[in-house]
């Protein structure tokens, strides 16, 4: 559950409303824009939500090729669409307001005592399975491409077979978030929420994580 204060009338839709619901309207007020994500079926023919036959990464991305522009921070919209899709899974564009990097537990676990031990805010942790992920302040999208620097670590989700070490996911890329359910049966869950305040330099926490990713 992220842990920013909600005023009366989102406590009150909250506390109707379906988890993934209630998450997506708290990411919303901390200025988190979100959109509907497919989710694993247990039941049935196929292992995905969406209309691709044979999805190769079912429950793990975005429904409509469109996410871009559909993520949002409008609550009247998130609320109706996790209304009409309250097991879609949910899905953070990065870019905008975080970054995430993306790490094998066995070297972001490990990376996360060491923050601890040097008195390091970690800003907000994520767990997907074997992964850690961590929320850090962005690149951004200039408007001068010139300002935006390049990095061989960025990618998009699609390439974590290929890129099975540190990934940085920036803009044009996407985070499966808490609480979405994973074609395993797991949930992504967080491990520090986010709590409004300002998130990491992502240098220093590229820095750390460099330790143990090599």
């Amino acid at each position: 559950m992220v842990g920013v204060p909600l005023t009366r009338r989102a406590k009150r839709r909250a506390h109707h409303a379906p988890p993934k619901m209630t998450s997506v309207l708290e990411y919303a007020q901390l200025g988190w824009a979100s959109c509907m994500g497919a989710h694993p079926l247990a039941e049935g023919g196929r292992a995905c939500s969406c209309d691709r036959v044979g999805c190769p990464d079912p429950g793990m991305h975005p429904l409509s090729p469109a996410w871009q522009m559909q993520a949002t921070t409008d609550s009247a919209l998130l609320t109706r669409w996790w209304k009409q899709e309250p097991d879609a899974n949910v899905i953070l564009p990065t870019g905008r307001v975080f970054d995430v990097f993306d790490v094998a537990a066995e070297a972001g676990r490990p990376t996360l005592t060491a923050m601890d031990a040097a008195g390091f805010d970690t800003g907000p942790v994520a767990e997907n399975g074997d992964r850690v992920l961590f929320f850090v302040a962005t690149r951004g999208a200039p408007e001068d491409e010139d300002e935006w620097w390049s990095c061989h670590l960025d990618a998009g989700p699609e390439v974590i077979d290929s890129t099975p070490g540190l990934r940085w996911h920036c803009r044009e890329s996407y985070v499966l978030a808490p609480p979405s359910t994973t074609p395993t049966g797991g949930v992504v869950s967080w491990i520090r929420p986010p709590d409004g305040r300002p998130l990491p330099d992502p240098l220093r926490v590229l820095d750390l994580l460099a330790d143990f990713c090599e």
